[in-house]
């Protein structure tokens, strides 16, 4: 176990800080091969995930990496390198932190690889196309530590189980490796446990105090929401006055056309000329990067934005969280609750603002949920094939590898350890050679058995094809989008290619919060002006779209069954009211067809709060 050295000491009592318990447990128990820390937002878990870290390299006598940082954000990442610096810097150790993110320069990344520092942060899908290389054991062959923040997130996911399979890769290079989980909204711990370590490893959980609960309702506004439709444009006069009420509030969305449109909105109410910005995926990397530089110096009042801002990060001195539209997820709602107030055994302070009446229903039960500590989440099932056939390939890409050896390494992974060998000889067959499908096109015989029984890439200019490949985001067709000038100009974003092919010259739309002209297309980037004189179009963005989670969904067919609706504003009650006496409402376990004729036709409506998955399919076989 690492001690505290003294400088740490002196640091903390300088801020006039002082250890949390969780923070020394963590310090405590470094030496345990895996460990899970739930602790509330504003915590100060990742510092606790940091604190071995640099007690181990505070005496400057370790070169190479040490310690690698996982997050499901390009952002967080960046915004972790901003905070750990600060007292690496004012305590002067010889620590290097640097991130690797899809935004790392090409000579950065280059030099990463020949010069690791003491703390790489980067993302699951980085992480992939790093082992993919021959020089990943030199580049990790002194890696310590693997902190994993957010795995509540990541386990979510397909890029979960990617991270996991490559976390065996680098297990197998450097078998003392120990892991940290870190997250704040965990609602089956011993599966994440069970998740993060290896395979048949234990992993201990330690829970932090939870601290108040957030203070969390619905805002109040002179204008009732409408009865159908999203986006919350009624609301603007009310969000306006809890932003001149406020230092910095955040303005979440669920999806990035929504948060243009309300910016939009937003800023021509906005007769004081507050500063307010807007942050999403889709924007410019420089854009994205004014933004926040803005948010950390304190200038914004205001910032619209998306799930790239709801995880883990410490924007500014935030003190309130407005959801825009119904959360969808409690968790993601409490993920989204912990920006406000980020300190520790300070309550958060949030508004929800449902779009439509049925979303008053759904904030309610969001509420209700948030307030009893009941966190969403359906169990996983054991890890996906086509994950691991991904990583077959990436296996390849670094060099000759032993069908044996690959086996045993991945069945290490948790999702992975009741893989069968016949399931994953399947895999590699697929990947070799294209399997029954594809066997007869040159192309996908993509690996070969040497003499020797290892297996390698057919052909090595493959690698790069793979590389570019790696990852389990399924991408969208974009377009990058740049004001019209004769040497290129500002680069604004990027909108998906499908709403690019519907644009005309004087077409006007939404992007970055300001309304363009589309002049022309000109070698795949979409050319735009200020010029705009006609109403903008939404455009579209790629990126999630949330769908309300099963465990949601049945507090809200809960609800429905109630006598009557006291905690429901009157004109929501009186719509269900109306629906329970001209129809039916909703009940679990069963489907509601209601059709009717409208506009001269007639139309069928299907309502079964099962899920995305299954009414995504109800939805194909009847149509």
């Amino acid at each position: 176990m690492p001690s505290l050295p003294k400088v740490f000491e002196t640091w903390f009592a300088s801020r006039g800080w002082h250890i949390h318990p969780h923070q020394a447990d963590m310090l405590a128990r470094a030496s345990d091969p895996a460990l899970l820390l739930i602790a509330p937002t504003g915590g100060g878990k990742t510092l606790a995930g940091f604190l071995p870290t640099l007690a181990e390299l505070a005496d400057g006598t370790r070169t190479g990496l040490h310690t690698l940082y996982i997050s499901p954000l390009k952002a967080l990442a960046a915004d972790i390198r901003r905070n750990l610096s600060t007292p690496v810097t004012e305590m002067g150790l010889p620590i290097r932190i640097e991130d690797r993110t899809g935004d790392t320069s090409a000579t950065r990344k280059k030099r990463q690889r020949a010069d690791p520092p003491h703390i790489l942060l980067t993302t699951p899908e980085s992480l992939a196309l790093l082992l993919s290389y021959e020089d990943a054991p030199r580049m990790f062959a002194g890696l310590s530590r693997v902190i994993v923040d957010e795995i509540h997130a990541l386990a979510e996911s397909k890029r979960g189980d990617q991270l996991m399979l490559a976390l065996s890769r680098l297990q197998a290079i450097c078998p003392d490796l120990r892991r940290v989980g870190l997250s704040a909204t965990v609602e089956n711990p011993a599966a994440i446990a069970h998740y993060l370590a290896r395979h048949p490893d234990p992993c201990a959980v330690l829970t932090a105090d939870p601290g108040p609960d957030p203070d969390i309702s619905m805002l109040e506004t002179d204008e009732r929401p409408p009865w159908s439709g999203g986006g919350g444009k009624y609301a603007i006069p009310a969000v306006l006055e809890q932003v001149r009420q406020h230092r910095t509030t955040l303005i979440f969305h669920n999806t990035r056309a929504q948060a243009e449109i309300f910016f939009h909105n937003l800023w021509l109410a906005n007769d004081d000329s507050l500063p307010i910005g807007i942050h999403h995926g889709s924007l410019a990397r420089e854009q994205r990067e004014r933004v926040e530089a803005a948010m950390v110096r304190g200038d914004l009042r205001a910032i619209v934005c998306t799930g790239s801002l709801d995880l883990g990060i410490d924007w500014g001195d935030v003190d309130l969280v407005i959801q825009v539209g119904a959360p969808k997820n409690v968790k993601r709602l409490v993920q989204r609750i912990g920006r406000a107030n980020h300190r520790y055994n300070a309550p958060s302070k949030a508004l929800l603002v449902p779009a439509n009446w049925f979303e008053v229903v759904e904030c309610v039960a969001a509420l209700q949920a948030a307030k009893a500590h009941d966190l969403d989440g359906d169990p996983r099932g054991p890890g996906p094939r086509d994950v691991l056939c991904q990583h077959i390939l990436i296996a390849a890409c670094a060099g000759p590898f032993s069908a044996d050896a690959l086996f045993a390494e991945v069945t290490t992974a948790g999702a992975y350890a009741a893989l069968s060998r016949p399931q994953f000889d399947a895999c590699l067959d697929f990947v070799a050679t294209g399997g029954y499908a594809l066997r007869s096109y040159d192309r996908w015989q993509r690996l070969q058995q040497r003499a020797d029984g290892t297996w390698a890439l057919r052909d090595p200019r493959a690698a790069a094809r793979i590389r570019m490949n790696i990852g389990t985001i399924q991408d969208t067709d974009t377009l990058k989008v740049r004001m019209k000038n004769r040497r290129g100009g500002r680069p604004l974003g990027e909108v998906e290619e499908s709403f690019a092919a519907t644009l005309t010259p004087g077409d006007t739309f939404l992007i970055g919060g300001q309304v363009v002209r589309y002049e022309s297309l000109r070698e795949m980037t979409v050319e735009v002006t200020r010029c705009a004189d006609k109403p903008p179009k939404i455009a579209t963005f790629m990126g999630t779209k949330f769908a309300t989670s099963t465990q949601l969904s049945q507090r809200i067919l809960a609800m429905f069954q109630q006598d009557s609706w006291p905690d429901l504003p009157t004109h929501t009650a009186d719509w269900l009211a109306l629906q329970r006496e001209r129809s039916k409402l909703p009940e679990a376990g069963r489907i509601l067809v209601e059709s009717f004729p409208h506009d001269g036709r007639e139309h069928t409506c299907i309502y079964g709060f099962a899920g995305r998955n299954a009414m995504q399919t109800l939805g194909l076989l009847i149509t």
